[in-house]
């Protein structure tokens, strides 16, 4: 019999009794697969890690709990959702069910005929119209700048093949974006398209901040736009200074033009200052990063893991 795992990242969930029950009913729909549901609690705050537990001592051969020390992401839940899956294919879905989990159902198929990587593709999302827009226009950039071929309405939910998930066990890489790094693999995919619903129970955990988080995270891990960019802007601030003071200096040598402006100089050398200190931020990020995968820290740290 093969093995279909699924991991489930959870922080703050108050949907459990209801998701778990929906996950667990895909089974019925696939005869010849055991079903292992993999529930990582990100360090929640509230009863969700009781909740869990209570949930494990119900169906203890079918679900594992990953409790982790402190918050580390949905990334990093993730990452090490995938690591403890055994699964001969793993599903990756969002606890809130905004992601029809029964997409499983569609995606099993395609892996069975040798597709390594299967993606739940937004055609459309039931969401406020400042996250749309907001979504909207984070995939437009990424696929201008960073991965051509992203797919234009992103996805949350994936299924992917045993080697894949070995793929990324190796990677083990931190500050990125694991959906990104698994489209960036380059398998063979097949994308699903499906409509985002309205999130039936509690409040949305990915914040703005988050979302900055994400943004930066994603283009300086796939892109070298922001590096390149700083480069072009130091060149034309470069040659732009130079012209000036060649126009100043011809003014003053040939024209006899007396040299005024204290006003204009100080906006000229304060915008210049604001480029430079953005310029240095850019390239704190990838410093940042690079120092962060040097100390060779893990990307989150496990309590327990919770199984049969």
């Amino acid at each position: 019999m093969k093995k279909f795992s699924i991991v489930v990242p959870v922080y703050n969930e108050p949907g459990l009794p209801d998701a778990v029950p929906r996950l667990l009913a895909l089974e019925d729909s696939l005869p010849g697969y055991g079903l292992e549901l993999v529930l990582v609690d990100d360090g929640s705050r509230d009863d969700t890690l009781a909740n869990l537990l209570a949930l494990q001592k119900m169906h203890p051969t079918k679900l594992k709990v990953v409790q982790f020390t402190r918050n580390f992401g949905s990334m990093a839940a993730i990452q090490a959702g995938l690591s403890v899956a055994t699964g001969d294919c793993v599903g990756v879905v969002s606890a809130d069910m905004q992601d029809p989990p029964e997409l499983f159902l569609q995606m099993i198929p395609h892996w069975e005929q040798g597709v390594k990587a299967v993606f739940a593709v937004r055609s459309d999302r039931e969401d406020k119209t400042s996250d749309k827009l907001l979504s909207g226009a984070y995939y437009s950039l990424m696929r201008k700048f960073a991965i051509a071929d992203f797919p234009e309405g992103g996805f949350d939910c994936f299924l992917v093949d045993r080697q894949v998930v070995s793929e990324l066990d190796t990677i083990r890489e931190k500050n990125t974006d694991l959906r990104s790094l698994v489209f960036w693999l380059g398998h063979h995919h097949v994308l699903i398209p499906y409509v985002r619903q309205r999130r039936e129970k509690g409040e949305s955990k990915w914040t703005m901040a988050r979302k900055i988080k994400l943004f930066i995270d994603s283009f300086v891990a796939f892109s070298y736009v922001p590096i390149r960019l700083v480069s072009v802007l130091g060149l034309l601030f470069a040659l732009a200074s130079f012209v000036y003071g060649l126009i100043v200096f011809v003014s003053w040598s040939m024209a006899g033009i007396k040299v005024e402006g204290w006003t204009a100089l100080m906006i000229f050398i304060a915008f210049t200052a604001g480029v430079q200190m953005t310029m240095l931020g850019v390239l704190g990020e990838y410093l940042w990063r690079a120092l962060d995968e040097a100390r060779k820290r893990p990307a989150y740290v496990i309590e327990r893991i919770f199984a049969d």
